[in-house]
């Protein structure tokens, strides 16, 4: 049998509505920042919901050069600046092509080029569609730009499981480097679905909070007795993972290892979770087994922990029933509190939420809990960050589908 290679972290990169870069991500958290306010990317006046969580002071040149950015739609914007970050956070200098790849998921792609071209093709012909309008709107082409610009010609693949899209991309790029495949991985998400169509389809399936209109700051409540639903965010969120030989060989700075990855699928609806939350308990339970860790092994988790009672609720129940009496012993927060629900973007910024907890030893609040709810009993963070010895730790994600997705994450030890 091949021995697997071991994968640690090296690089963090975050474009998030609460900070640009790891150091005003991180320090957002923990303050517990609020990032959802009123919606400026379009006109929302008279839509049901108003409110998201945008990236605010984005400048794309920053990172892109400006003839490309004209062919690009905002969510790949976001994830080729991530990457960037996420590289030179690494220290990633002389890459071998060939043995880097790029894992990056979403889960729509690029919907404001589709609304705007879509209005073009009904309001003026389909002449005067761009030429550019199927390469900005696919959903791979944000792996594939990162690919193209650092000139990576490892594995490249855009996993696209709804809102475990992050999620899955980091589990199957760790699955690359374990095989020997690649000795770097770019993985994450990436995502800017805040356009007419998204807001108002989110809106219709009831699932967006929409009694908050003139409120923002306390819309998104994951696990408060008065939550209402999620509220959209957008951004990205990417890391590098590398072999440990090639890491240490460098002299990189390694944040921590991924030792485990579980992923399956409800098989039960379109959009609810199965009750019970049994088949997302089954999938942390994987991930557990693939890290050869038992349940007390793991002090913190970053929940989906989306703001709505299908999934605050399974979610508290599987991990009552993964981890039974060590469960009341977790920390257990909700990044989404904060940026909202980032859709494919949001495994990917959850990781790197989780990998500087780990690195820190602090776990950032749940913001907005104030009322208890009946059977949502654990340590959810509440509004105030928590400092605590955080030697592993488990990032969830459960998407539209019944796609389940878990990472586990330790502390780095020589």
């Amino acid at each position: 049998m091949v021995q697997e290679n071991r994968v640690v972290v090296t690089g963090l990169g975050a474009v998030t509505p609460i900070g640009i870069g790891k150091e005003n991500f991180w320090n957002a958290l923990k303050a517990g920042t609020n990032g959802i306010g009123r919606i400026t990317h379009f006109d929302a006046a008279g839509y049901t919901c108003q409110i998201a969580g945008e990236v605010q002071d984005f400048d794309p040149a920053q990172f892109i050069d400006k003839k490309e950015l004209k062919r690009m739609d905002r969510y790949t914007q976001f994830a080729l600046a991530a990457a960037k970050l996420a590289i030179d956070d690494a220290k990633l200098k002389d890459i071998n092509s060939e043995r880097t790849g790029v894992f990056v998921g979403a889960g729509i792609g690029g919907m404001d080029t589709l609304h705007n071209q879509y209005e073009k093709l009904f309001s003026k012909g389909a002449s005067r569609i761009s030429p550019f309008f199927i390469p900005m709107m696919i959903a791979n082409m944000a792996a594939g730009n990162i690919a193209i610009t650092f000139k990576l010609q490892g594995p490249c693949e855009c996993i696209v499981t709804a809102c475990a899209s992050g999620t899955n991309s980091i589990g199957d790029a760790y699955r690359v480097i374990q095989r020997g495949d690649a000795d770097v991985m770019l993985a994450g998400g990436a995502e800017a679905a805040i356009s007419p169509a998204g807001v108002s389809g989110f809106a219709s399936m009831k699932a967006l909070c929409t009694d908050h209109n003139d409120d923002p700051a306390h819309a998104s409540r994951p696990f408060d007795k008065n939550r209402s639903g999620f509220v959209m965010g957008e951004g990205a969120g990417l890391i590098v993972l590398e072999k440990l030989e090639h890491a240490k060989a460098r002299g990189a700075h390694i944040y921590a290892d991924l030792v485990g990855y579980g992923r399956n699928d409800d098989a039960y609806h379109i959009t609810t979770p199965a009750p019970g939350g049994i088949t997302q308990a089954k999938c942390m339970s994987l991930a557990l087994d693939d890290a050869g860790l038992k349940p007390e092994d793991i002090d913190y988790i970053n929940a989906h922990g989306t703001s709505t009672h299908f999934n605050d609720q399974g979610e508290t129940e599987a991990i009552k029933n993964v981890f039974g009496e060590h469960a009341y012993k977790l920390a257990v927060s909700s990044t989404k509190s904060m940026t909202g629900h980032m859709l494919g973007a949001a495994g990917g910024v959850e990781a790197v939420a989780t990998v500087l907890s780990i690195e820190n030893d602090i776990v950032h609040p749940t913001i907005n809990y104030e009322t208890p709810d009946e059977g949502l009993d654990l340590n959810y963070v509440p509004n105030v960050a928590q400092a605590c010895t955080v030697n592993a730790a488990m990032s969830n994600s459960f998407g539209f589908g019944g796609h389940n997705a878990c990472l586990i994450f330790k502390k780095f030890v020589d």
